[in-house]
């Protein structure tokens, strides 16, 4: 090799050596700098979480209500025609963060509604740091993506306020809500972590389409809704879809839930009083409240058919609205008491 190329050839691999001697520097300085910032989080966290880790069961079911209050009051805000209160989004007006008197009290109930998202997120985190503290790991991944999907639900309500309140992303943010109250039902289990039970095969078969049921009957009270009377401000447009014909084409399928559960709860409340002790008690009670939920829902549901002229009364909406967060929530309990199973119990059972 020439003189040349051996004196370029050092040059290279000391070059070569300083890039990666500084790349190790700066690695090594980047990891204690993102050491230092985790630890601004990771040691109050697990302070508070060692405070919190014995209320991890009240914060899950707080939460879970929370998510339904949010439904409540976003029906709150479309049947009083306050859906356009604040006419900005993330303000409430132009060069206005909250509510001014030009806005009157539908300004102040939509502003109000937009406030509850904060608690929202306080319940969320609070839920987080006492699930953490529990060393509840399935449930603190939960906990994860309930705060990212509440920072979701707030953006689609900003769009959903953009673009004047067109009933399909109306639609979409309940269905979004539905979700929320899914995953809190999910937290709550994975924090009681319930000891599966033995279950009558036909319960386990039949508790898929019951789910599957339940949902196509929400979704087409979603498109019944936007083809309703009540589209959350005086000049917001609907739907363009036949009220009267997707009321009855919403029955059908409600009606086959109703005559679903009626099965699902004869089958299990036999198959509970013959075994001592009465080892599917949590399910036949679940599945009891999910039928009275349902009759209530089928009530409503033909009262509001009798009402339509001249529009159907706003309270019985808001009633038929919790109604159906309630529904959402049974359903999920109910699946999980049939089909479900703690992550962190299989865990635990896994590595004795």
């Amino acid at each position: 090799m020439p003189a040349g190329s051996k004196f370029k050839f050092s040059q290279d691999w000391l070059l070569t050596l300083a890039l990666n001697a500084g790349t190790l520097k700066f690695l090594g300085l980047k990891g204690l700098i993102l050491n230092r910032l985790s630890s601004l989080w990771v040691r109050p966290a697990d302070w508070a979480g060692a405070r919190l880790a014995g209320k991890a069961r009240l914060w899950a079911w707080v939460s879970l209500a929370s998510e339904i209050l949010i439904v409540v009051t976003g029906g709150v805000v479309r049947l009083t025609g306050s859906g356009l209160g604040c006419t900005d989004w993330p303000e409430c007006t132009a060069g206005h963060l909250s509510t001014t008197p030009a806005q009157g009290i539908h300004g102040a109930i939509e502003f109000g509604n937009r406030l509850l998202t904060g608690v929202l997120i306080i319940v969320a985190l609070a839920t987080l740091l006492a699930v953490r503290g529990a060393a509840l790991r399935s449930a603190t991944r939960m906990a994860w993506v309930l705060i990212a999907g509440i920072a979701v639900q707030a953006v689609v309500g900003g769009v959903t306020v953009w673009i004047k309140l067109i009933p399909w992303l109306v639609g979409v943010h309940f269905v979004l809500s539905a979700v929320m109250i899914v995953l809190s039902c999910l937290l709550v289990w994975r924090v009681y972590q319930p000891q599966h039970r033995t279950m009558p095969q036909l319960a386990y078969r039949m508790a898929n389409p019951l789910v599957w049921l339940g949902g196509l009957v929400v979704f087409i009270g979603v498109l019944t809704t936007g083809s309703g009377p009540h589209a959350g401000d005086i000049n917001s447009v609907r739907n363009g879809l036949s009220f009267e014909i997707l009321e009855k084409v919403h029955s059908v399928p409600a009606y086959l839930l109703l005559t679903l559960e009626i099965i699902l709860f004869t089958l299990l409340l036999r198959h509970d009083l013959r075994r001592q002790p009465r080892e599917n008690r949590l399910a036949t009670i679940v599945f009891g409240a999910l039928l009275l939920t349902t009759v209530a829902q089928a009530i409503l549901g033909v009262v509001q058919s009798y009402l339509v002229t001249p529009a159907v009364p706003a309270l019985l909406v808001g009633f038929h609205m919790f109604g159906a967060s309630a529904l959402v929530a049974l359903l999920t309990f109910a699946w999980l008491t049939v089909h479900g199973k703690s992550s962190d119990s299989a865990a635990a059972a896994e590595s004795k």
